[in-house]
Formats: structure tokens, sequence, C-alpha cells
């Protein structure tokens, strides 16, 4: 950035403290140095050069001619202008930028070609009077930052706004225009006919400036838009797990116009998402359904280009991940708006309200702040968390989640470390076996197998296979309706009446009449144990529930009243044979005691 010379002309003996308050100024102000460095002739080396050929150089090479007129006029001997003058001509005819600050209102009291200087510099440009140093400091302030402005150093209309440098209407595509033309009449009934020319359809859209293309006519319409922007473009990465990793697997960069970049990432993103293709048992087409709706894919990446700081060297980035899809851009939500604001009902507001116009007439957005409501929307259609939306050292992330398991949703399901790596490790690999589990985490079989089924009953993982081929798989959805399901996706009204209901009785509980408790019912629910070695005694096995019983060494033994008469049972306290045995029953090791069955008990009178 270069910073411009600031020439400051009036008489040195009269506006000394003028001079040097002007020279102090700038110097201290945080942004007029960056771009100003004032003049002063006093200020000046000594030099083997005639005075005015000196001040009349200085004149030449300055950026900015200041001129402080008072009373004095300071006309040197032999001399028929005054330096003043003559600095005031010379940047006339050198065309530089003037500002003029005359001190004073009382024009009696000044030399009589002084009051002609300054009729004479009036009627070319506009004068400031001041009367006090703040005073001329806020004019001057005030003159630099408009030349600032006017020059393009610094910008106070939106980006999409500024006239776009070194860019003509050749630098346009004709056919871009045409084809947003038809799309734009058929969404949003566009008044401009298929055919106008370029011009007219960007002075009707205000995306020109002094007959010049605009950031935002560059952006939706340029041949080549990254030649005047280079870092409008959108990258998009797909990783194979849930944190960003080199190498990366598949990295694309879509440039060109803002509607083929948001086409473009839309198509990368949904090829990496798992799909199911229906039948066409209602139409010619199958339908095809994404685990991701689309529209919420594609409205997190049109915010993304719409609402980016194009003024921020970054991109915006679209990572695919195992669990979820990230879209960052740069720069953060305009006041009041918040990443939980987004969560409610709230207004548009838009950082490039030109390009934003032209995206709204193609159907690309709705700029009514409904955008991030659908997101949710959908996303809770779908079985799917809420979005996350985030703003991280000036960036802004959207999180669309993939699966329901979200750190959040581990969380609260209490998994310990082993049990959320297991789970990136299947999300990764859309499967976990017990020996992968042994490998990622340690510990034995038995660990790995209890720890793993504790995730099968919490509605995490499902069992696929049997024996030595037997995995886990982690659950598409939320199982809300189960018993162990977690109700970490309810929320509020939700997640308290899915607790009452699990802890409510049924209706056949309610309703079910109530019977006098007998002793021998009491006696049927009673658990007695048996020392290891002896048989039961009588009154323990009256007392025992019907069904398996254990023995001595541990032996399982069916109850004879398990079987109901007229199938093969025989009446009466008797061991089962041992061709009757239900599966899953231990065999009996080798001189173990047969150990007596327990009798029904008789039914209460």
């Amino acid at each position: 950035m270069s910073v411009t010379t600031i020439f400051v002309s009036s008489v040195q003996k009269e506006l000394a403290v003028e001079r040097r308050a002007i020279c102090d100024f700038v110097e201290g102000d945080a942004l007029l140095r960056r771009f100003f460095h004032v003049i002063l002739f006093e200020d000046l080396p000594a030099s083997d050069r005639r005075a005015d050929a000196v001040y009349l150089d200085e004149v030449d090479r300055c950026g900015v001619y200041v001129g402080l007129f008072g009373n004095e006029y300071g006309l040197a001997k032999g001399a028929a202008k005054s330096p003043t003058e003559l600095e005031f001509d010379r940047a006339t005819a050198r065309g530089k930028p003037r500002l003029i600050f005359v001190k004073g209102s009382d024009d009696k009291a000044r030399d009589p070609c002084m009051t002609a200087l300054i009729r004479r510099a009036g009627a070319q440009l506009i004068r400031r009077r001041f009367n006090s140093v703040p005073e001329l400091n806020a004019a001057l302030y005030a003159s630099l930052v408009d030349h600032l402005e006017s020059t393009g150093a610094i910008q106070t209309r939106p980006f999409d706004e500024r006239p776009c440098p070194d860019a003509t209407l050749a630098d346009l595509s004709a056919p871009a225009v045409a084809q947003f033309v038809r799309l734009a009449r058929a969404e949003r009934q566009f008044p401009l006919p298929v055919g106008t020319p370029v011009a007219d359809v960007l002075a009707h859209l205000h995306l020109l400036q002094d007959a010049q293309p605009t950031n935002a006519a560059v952006l939706l319409f340029g041949c080549e838009p990254q030649r005047f922007l280079p870092c409008a473009e959108v990258r998009c990465m797909h990783f194979h797990g849930t944190e960003v990793q080199r190498p990366v697997p598949f990295y694309r960069v879509f440039k060109g116009t803002v509607f083929e970049q948001v086409d473009l990432a839309l198509d990368f993103v949904l090829s990496k998402l798992n799909r199911s293709i229906g039948t066409r048992a209602e139409s010619v087409q199958a339908p095809v359904r994404y685990e991701i709706p689309p529209d919420v894919v594609r409205e997190a990446i049109v915010n993304a280009v719409a609402h980016r700081d194009y003024t921020s060297p970054g991109a915006v980035q679209v990572s695919v991940f195992a669990d979820r899809v990230e879209v960052w851009n740069p720069g953060t939500l305009l006041p009041p708006l918040t990443p939980e604001s987004l969560r409610h009902p709230h207004g548009s507001l838009l950082r490039n309200p030109r390009l934003s116009e032209a995206l709204f007439l193609g159907r690309y957005i709705e700029k009514y702040g409904t955008g991030t409501l659908m997101m949710i929307r959908e996303c809770a259609a779908h079985a799917l968390p809420e979005p996350d939306f985030a703003q991280r050292g000036g960036e802004f992330t959207t999180a669309v989640w993939r699966d329901w398991l979200t750190e959040k949703v581990m969380a609260g399901l209490g998994l310990n470390e082993r049990q959320r790596r297991a789970v990136t490790f299947a999300k990764a690999h859309h499967r976990i076996t017990n020996a992968d589990y042994q490998g990622l985490v340690g510990g034995s079989r038995r660990t790995a197998l209890r720890e793993l089924e504790g995730l099968v009953r919490l509605g995490v993982f499902i069992l696929q296979g049997r024996g030595r081929g037997a995995g886990y798989l982690v659950a598409k959805e939320c199982a809300r309706n189960a018993p162990n399901a977690p109700t970490t996706l309810l929320g509020g009204d939700e997640a308290r009446a899915a607790n009452m209901e699990r802890k409510a009785p049924s209706e056949s509980a309610i309703n079910r009449p109530k019977t006098p408790t007998t002793e021998q019912d009491k006696n049927r629910t009673k658990k007695t144990s048996v020392p290891r070695g002896q048989t039961c005694p009588e009154p323990a096995r009256a007392a025992r529930k019907k069904g398996d019983i254990k023995g001595t060494f541990g032996v399982e033994l069916q109850a004879a009243s398990r079987q109901s008469p007229g199938k093969g049972a025989t009446k009466g306290p008797k061991g089962p044979s041992p061709s009757r045995k239900e599966p899953g029953a231990k065999r009996k090791p080798k001189g173990a005691r047969n150990v007596p069955t327990v009798p029904r008990a008789p039914k209460p009178s």
C-alpha cells in the first residue's frame, strides 16, 4: 500500500501553529497515518536550490494539496505573486486534489490579494472555514476520508456494490446473463425478457457503477471471476474418518460463477453420502433417498457463498466426514445475530445484498431468514440431530450430522472413552468386530464382549452375524421407542413424555383385578439359598419358584413341572430325561449327584 504525500501551503509565520497541528494530527491518527505523510516546507533539509524551485517541486510530487488561507498574503519583494498563490496555481495546473481551509470569517481584515485568492479558489472548489485547531482537524479528517473513498483506498459500500477494478463488460458472459434471465423469469417473474442486452440487465440489477461492472456482477456472470477475485472459490474435501487428516482422499476446488460453485459443491457432497433407491411403483423415475436431505446441504453451501466475507483471503470449505458435513466460510454473523438466534425466527441480514438479490431471483435463497429453520425442521423429520452453528476465529461453521450419534448424544449415554473410540471406528469402517475392539482399546475378549453388548443394549450398535463372523454396525437412527433408547435427541416435552411412558405401567396391568395374596403365593416367590454340597430340604423345594434351579456343582436342571400333561410328562417329582433337555442346558459332570427337582406347587383354593 502506497502512502500519499500531503503538501501544506500557507503563510508560514501567520499560520505556523496550524501547519504543525496538521502534521501532528495526521501522524497521530491510526487511520490517516496508514495512507498519508505530511510535508512542511520548514522541515525540508538545506539545499543548494532556490526556495521557489524547491516548494514547487514538492507540489509536483505531492498527492494532495492542502491550502490554509488567513489574513496575510505573504507577497515577497519584487514578486508578482506570493508563494502561497504560486503553489495553488501549480497544484491546479498539475491536477492535484486541492483542499482549501479559510481561517476566520471577517473578510474585511484580510489582505485584498488574499481575498481575491480566496474568491478565485471558491469559484473552482468547495472550501471550508475554521476558527480553531480542533475545527481544522475535524474538517481535514472528513476531507481526507472522502478522498480515500473516492480513490477506492477505503470502502464504505458493501463489497458486492463496489466496482471491480480493471473489469469491463467484455469480461462478462452474455450466455450466463441470458441463462439467468430465463431462470429468474421462471422462478420469480423477472420482468426483463430473454435477449435483453447485458448492460440493461446489469443496470436493472444495480450491478454497474459508472458503467463499470461491480464485484457482484463478476461473481455472478464473469467469464473468469477468479482472475479478479482469486479467493472466490469453494474447496471440497472428503475424509474417511471424523477428523481432518492428511493425505486427503478426495479434494476438489470449484471455480466459476457462484451459481456453478454451489451446484458443483452440492454434487460433490451428495456423491459421498449414502443413499437408497426405491422402486418405480409410483413414477417412471425411481426415488432416491439420501442420508441427509439435499435441501439441507444446499442451504448450508448457499449461505456460505452468499454471506461470506469476500475481502478475506480465505475460501469456502466443504468437508465430508464419516459422521457429518461441515461448511466453513470466512466472516462472522452480522450483529445482532448469534449462532443461537439462528435456531429461532429471525430477520434476514445480508452482508452482500446485490449478490443475494440475484441468488433470490434464481430461487437459491429466500431472503426471509427461514433457511436455518428449514434445516432444523428437515433434519428432525429424517431422525437426525439439529445442525450445529458456531463462530470460531473469524469463520462461521455449519455442521450437518450424518447420524444421530453426536458427541453430545454419546456424552448423554454415559459411554466411556473405549466405547467412544469404538463408535468412531465403526463410523469410519462401517463395522467393528470383537477382535477390532481388542486391537483398538486393548483388554480381554470378555471385556470387549461386555462393552460391545452394552452398546447394543443402548441402541448404539446392531449385532450382525453369529460366532466368529459376528460384527457390530452403527444403528442408523435412534430407536426412540426401545426400552433402553436414549432420549438425548428428544427435547423438552418429548423427552419428559418418553420417560413417563417408560415408567408408567401398561393399561392391562392397571386394569388387572387384584387377587388376595395367600401364604403359598408368598412362599412361591421367596428365594431360599442352598449350601453347596447339600440337597434342597423339603421346605426349600416347596418355596422354589418353578423353573430352572441350580443343584450341586452349579448343574442346571429343568423342573419336571415345565412339562405339561399330555406331552409325555409324568406326575410327581421326576428329573428330566437327558434326551428331553432344553437347548442351552449344561451337561451334568461325571460323579455329580442327582438333585431332586421341585414338585409343582398346588394351586390355591
